[in-house]
């Protein structure tokens, strides 16, 4: 299996590495299928492990082989990272002008963006799809960048960071269903809301690793693109949701705990 996956060019790689990371999404909301709520302590410790994955990845997985490659090209080392950073987040701080959306943990008259007649299912399911577009983006332009001649961007790499997304993409599936089945919807149509919002990202990944396949040099800065999407996606969403009902510390500690994890994954494994 694992030559089979090696043999792969890699777009298809991103590709299956995406559907991998939308199961895992899956296997999250299918928790509703079995119970109607989870502990709010455990939700927030899996946000907060979630937050410290997606940190360390950004750097380790991202950042850091984008300024390898810029140090093996002419020019100022540190400008594709910095631009590339600052667009990724600014890109997802314009979608969420752009886009209505609401976050789970958030009463439906705090739904962001414009105004909308859309239903709440609808309103989370787009605020997470929102927030996993450039987890997509990511595990692609680390695919893609496989080749390159940077010693950081293998396969293994890559790999490691699909490990890292899946693992934090877990509890989003059970930020969707859960509040959803407190509202008295059906336990599949929770499930199916709850991993529909990682459908995006099969599609975002294969756009991530064709983009750097085909334009070589847009590599450094597609990976620090989506590092700039992700930290964004950290500070605004998660890091707020995991400590909102007051379990600071627990979110901090399981925060570094996924940090911890990712970096683990990353240096081992890359």
């Amino acid at each position: 299996m694992r030559n089979w996956f090696l043999q792969l060019d890699p777009i298809r790689q991103a590709f299956y590495a995406g559907l991998f990371t939308w199961g895992v999404t899956a296997l999250g909301a299918g928790l509703v299928l079995f119970a109607n709520r989870v502990n709010q302590k455990l939700l927030d410790a899996m946000l907060g492990f979630a937050g410290g994955v997606m940190t360390a990845a950004s750097f380790w997985s991202l950042l850091a082989p984008a300024i390898e490659i810029s140090e093996q090209r002419a020019g100022l080392v540190w400008f594709p990272a910095l631009v590339g950073f600052v667009l990724g987040g600014l890109c997802i701080w314009v979608l969420d002008q752009v886009l209505p959306h609401l976050h789970p943990d958030l009463p439906l008259a705090q739904a962001e963006g414009p105004k909308t007649a859309w239903r709440r299912s609808v309103l989370l399911v787009s605020a997470i799809t929102l927030h996993n577009i450039p987890e997509g983006l990511a595990v692609g332009v680390a695919f893609g960048g496989v080749g390159q001649g940077v010693s950081s961007a293998t396969v293994t790499a890559a790999i490691a960071l699909a490990l890292g997304i899946g693992l934090q993409n877990f509890p989003e599936g059970i930020a969707v269903a859960m509040p959803l089945r407190g509202e008295g919807v059906s336990r599949l149509k929770c499930f199916w809301f709850g991993q529909l919002s990682a459908a995006v990202e099969p599609v975002a990944a294969v756009v991530g690793a064709a983009a750097v396949v085909y334009a070589a040099p847009l590599l450094p800065y597609g990976l620090a693109f989506a590092a700039g999407a992700m930290i964004f996606v950290v500070v605004e969403e998660l890091i707020p949701a995991s400590q909102r009902a007051g379990n600071t510390d627990l979110a901090t500690f399981w925060f570094m705990a996924g940090f911890a994890v990712m970096m683990t994954l990353d240096v081992a494994l890359g």
